[in-house]
């Protein structure tokens, strides 16, 4: 019988923050910035995931969830392939990095970060475009 493989599910979150928006910068390969996010638990709906995964790597508590897109290429994480839903919220308390997270800091659309990890770089250019009111190409 043929094994039947199948995506796996992620959430990212682009927290709004301080006039910017927060990145991390991962302990872990793949190296570079990336928005906050992680793996889906099971029993856990994309949304508790995604406030889930800001609080632990950031310490922040969301507000204000908003589901941005969905990206689904399968290059899009050289570890395995992986669907990944992205939210927007506002980030509140402190920002801190935590868990997989080395570093964290915030960033606006003209000063962000060279190095970045995933399809992180088209999302973040996808999430300001439409702040300008474009229409990014999904």
């Amino acid at each position: 019988m043929r094994e039947v493989k199948n995506p796996v599910p992620t959430v990212d979150i682009i927290i709004e923050y301080d006039d910017g928006i927060v990145l991390i910068e991962r302990k872990n390969p793949p190296y570079g910035w990336a928005i906050p996010g992680g793996f889906v638990d099971y029993n856990e709906s994309l949304e508790e995931a995604a406030a889930r995964e800001a609080k632990e790597e950031t310490g922040l508590v969301v507000s204000g969830l908003r589901q941005l897109h969905t990206y689904s290429n399968p290059e899009r994480d050289s570890r395995q392939h992986t669907i990944s839903t992205v939210f927007t919220a506002k980030g509140n308390g402190t920002l801190c990095a935590d868990t997989d997270a080395s570093n964290a800091g915030v960033f606006s659309e003209n000063k962000l970060p060279e190095c970045f990890a995933f399809d992180h770089k088209k999302i973040v250019a996808d999430y300001f475009a439409r702040k300008r009111g474009e229409e990014p190409e999904w």
